[in-house]
């Protein structure tokens, strides 16, 4: 844990001097840069509300495993039986 730390406040360190001593920078932002902004926040937003939906499953489901809760005590389940139309068997018949 000693690294872990020391890694830390260098990287906390580094981070303000290039806050503090930082150079001034003046240049022209076009106006599609926006476009882009728009598209990388959408997209760091679409990722993060997948992730929180996929762990939000896992741990519903060990929640209902400790609590013995069936998630599908009342879901109606249809069956795997397949049905072949008639109309096959008789053009197979015909010919």
């Amino acid at each position: 844990m000693n690294k872990t730390m020391r890694f830390c406040g260098v990287a906390l360190t580094a981070f303000a001097a290039m806050l503090f001593f930082g150079a001034n920078g003046e240049a022209y932002i076009d106006p599609s840069v926006m476009t882009y902004i728009i598209q990388a926040v959408a997209g760091i937003v679409i990722a993060v509300g997948a992730a929180v939906g996929i762990y939000w499953r896992k741990a519903k489901k060990k929640i209902n495993a400790t609590l013995g809760v069936d998630e599908n005590k009342n879901k109606e389940i249809e069956s795997d039986e397949l049905v072949v139309a008639d109309e096959a068997a008789e053009t197979q018949d015909k010919e």
